[in-house]
């Protein structure tokens, strides 16, 4: 019975990804009709096909090298910045006069331009892994410390009412009502911070690397070596689009309850 049972969810799992598959398969038959029919060069606009043997030649190393340490700089960033957001979020729920104060504070970090920031912390902390999970860090709190915020909030009064009726204390109200009831808000901003984070990352590696995709990337278009610079941001996006499905994953074993997930 477990067997036809893990059949029949990597079925649905299929059948629920094959509409996706479809139209991303369209889209590079498109593409690369378009670059052939147009006779666009290679070192303008590659097509799928050059941009898949540039995968073929250099992207075991790119991923053993580069991507291996872009998304050590992500999960670190992602870790730190979602931690502290859901730090701040308890605060905030509990002090209200806290959250007054320090709530548009964290409106302008989010404001703040990461490419004006970036350069900044590689002065400071020079060409380390510091910088690249501080601004992955940064990109990652906002979406979170909302979600948290939010969904903290979200318990219903009767659910308040009878856990005093029960006498129960604060720490009890928190851990058996605030957090299920949150988790939800909480993954769906974590689930948005996990693709952020590779964004800040490779941003960072932008202003100051010596490996990571970022770094690949900007030397190529030092050589306008635009089918390494494809090959580059297709090795990112696969590795945040994994990230996200790890999130999305962890969600589903977190939220086994019927109807507990926000996209249900």
């Amino acid at each position: 019975m477990s067997g036809t049972r893990k059949r029949s969810r990597t079925a649905d799992v299929l059948l629920r990804a094959l509409p996706s598959l479809a139209i991303f398969a369209l889209c590079l038959v498109a593409w690369e009709l378009w670059v052939n029919i147009r006779d666009v060069p290679a070192y303008l606009y590659p097509s799928p096909t050059e941009i898949g043997k540039e995968l073929r030649d250099e992207g075991v190393s790119l991923a053993a090298d580069d991507l291996r340490w872009t998304m050590i700089e992500a999960v670190l960033g992602f870790l730190l910045g979602s931690a502290v957001a859901l730090f701040t979020a308890i605060v905030f729920v509990h002090a209200k006069f806290l959250e007054r104060v320090f709530f548009p504070w964290a409106i302008v970090l989010q404001t703040v331009p990461i490419v004006a920031v970036a350069p900044l912390l590689t002065i400071w902390f020079g060409f380390t892994l510091t910088p690249k999970v501080l601004i992955a860090a940064m990109i990652c709190f906002f979406p979170v410390l909302v979600n948290a915020t939010k969904g903290l909030r979200s318990i219903s009064s009767q659910a308040v009412e009878l856990m005093s009726i029960l006498s129960a204390s604060k720490w009890s109200l928190f851990w058996r009502v605030r957090v299920p009831s949150s988790l939800p808000y909480i993954f769906a901003g974590l689930k948005v911070a996990s693709t952020l984070s590779v964004i800040g990352a490779i941003v960072a590696e932008f202003t100051g690397a010596d490996r990571g995709i970022g770094f690949v990337i900007i030397q190529a278009s030092y050589r306008l070596d635009t089918r390494l610079m494809f090959a580059g941001i297709a090795l990112s996006s696969a590795a945040g689009v994994v990230f996200f499905n790890v999130i999305d994953a962890l969600e589903r074993l977190a939220l086994r309850w019927p109807d507990a997930r926000l996209d249900r």
